[in-house]
């Protein structure tokens, strides 16, 4: 039995590394989040906030996130060149999603929209980052020198935010989406989100 467990260990590793090296190989080869423009600061999301900023940045890559990478990555090279750079993001954006139980390809919608995967991106508003975080934010959870244009940093306060607006919500997703962008009443950003979503950054 031992032998037989093994052997078919060693297959899943074999395959696994096979898959890896493609990736590799194909990876070198190939507007605003008001989410926060209302200052009356709910003391709830605000605990979150506290609690995911403290956490760590520790992430174990496993089989299934590299089956993830190399898709998503394939179809992110049309929004961020640099294979290295797209890399990064998606392991970066797949750990803080996952921490906030959230779909990673909804995070990826999310920030389509939000930003156009431009880390450096600042709204009218003064939203920042990748996932549109209004600075005010970093006061309330008492992380007055964080900064938004970390990829780290903003991921996971925006993967908190939206996490909490569909608890808030009870899974309903367009009106979680509504809240984070500050705009509960009106469907143009929340459809915005959900058709890149279906449409371009599907889960096959």
């Amino acid at each position: 039995m031992h032998a037989k467990l093994r052997k078919h260990t060693g297959k899943y590793k074999a395959f696994y590394l096979r898959l890896v090296t493609l990736a590799c190989v194909l990876l070198t080869s190939i507007n605003s989040v008001y989410g926060g423009t209302d200052t009356r600061v709910d003391p709830e999301l605000r605990k979150r906030l506290i609690a995911a900023i403290e956490q760590s940045n520790s992430f174990d890559d496993r089989f299934h996130a590299e089956v993830w990478l190399l898709d998503m990555s394939t179809r992110l090279r049309v929004r961020v060149e640099d294979s290295e750079t797209r890399l990064r993001l998606l392991r970066s954006i797949h750990r803080e999603a996952s921490k906030a139980n959230l779909p990673p390809e909804l995070v990826i919608a999310l920030i389509d929209i939000e930003s156009r995967f431009d880390r450096f991106a600042i709204s009218r508003s003064g939203a920042q980052g990748l996932m549109q975080i209004m600075p005010f934010w970093l006061k309330e959870i008492g992380h007055r020198d964080d900064n938004l244009m970390d990829i780290d940093t903003n991921l996971r306060m925006g993967c908190t935010i939206l996490r909490f607006y569909l608890d808030k919500e009870k899974g309903n997703l367009r009106r979680a989406l509504a809240r984070y962008n500050g705009s509960l009443g009106s469907w143009v950003y929340p459809d915005k989100v959900m058709s890149v979503l279906s449409g371009r950054w599907y889960k096959k």
